[in-house]
């Protein structure tokens, strides 16, 4: 079993490096993939790894890899699913429920990304911090942002940590400066 959570780190850990220059447009922009070759390659992935995982409901490498490819074709329904499910069987790695989080934001349902970026944060291990600093600053970010109106003090602590995590993030910078104006 901890060979798999080592493969599943490293899987996450390069799907974080591949995700993240289209992370921002993802969260901006809307839509299919419209490229045919795409998605038909997708839709191939997806199936293939439906009947894998069928033979070993388990396998938590091809469980996020399944995930990744869902939210590939933003299917962000399945992704959460998968995400979940990955959750469920290893329920103190992290990175699945920043992965909900994302898909639930792709998805537009806030509530639930916000959450899950709770969960995620805590869960991240003391000993894990420093190599996930970035996504905690976006997390407590768009915790901030989520609770700027509803309770503006929980929003200052918040965008206080996402600062402290990313002090070259604009956004939290800007929104530091509006809560505390």
């Amino acid at each position: 079993m901890k060979m798999a959570k080592v493969n599943i780190k490293n899987l996450f850990l390069g799907l974080i490096f591949v995700g993240t220059a289209s992370f921002v447009n993802a969260q901006t922009t809307q839509g299919e993939n419209t490229n045919p070759t795409t998605s038909q390659s997708t839709n191939l992935t997806i199936e293939g790894l439906k009947k894998q995982i069928e033979t070993n409901p388990k396998d938590t490498e091809s469980l996020a890899k399944l995930a990744a490819a869902y939210q590939e074709a933003s299917d962000w329904a399945n992704a959460v699913d998968t995400w979940k499910k990955i959750s469920a069987l290893l329920p103190d790695w992290a990175p699945s429920y920043y992965s909900q989080a994302y898909a639930y934001q792709s998805a537009k349902d806030d509530a639930n990304a916000k959450i899950a970026y709770e969960k995620y944060i805590a869960t991240v291990k003391p000993e894990e911090v420093e190599q996930n600093k970035k996504n905690l600053a976006y997390a407590y970010f768009y915790i901030a942002f989520a609770e700027q109106q509803s309770d503006p003090n929980k929003a200052k602590e918040h965008i206080a940590k996402s600062i402290q995590y990313d002090p070259t993030n604009q956004d939290a910078i800007k929104l530091s400066k509006t809560l505390n104006s």
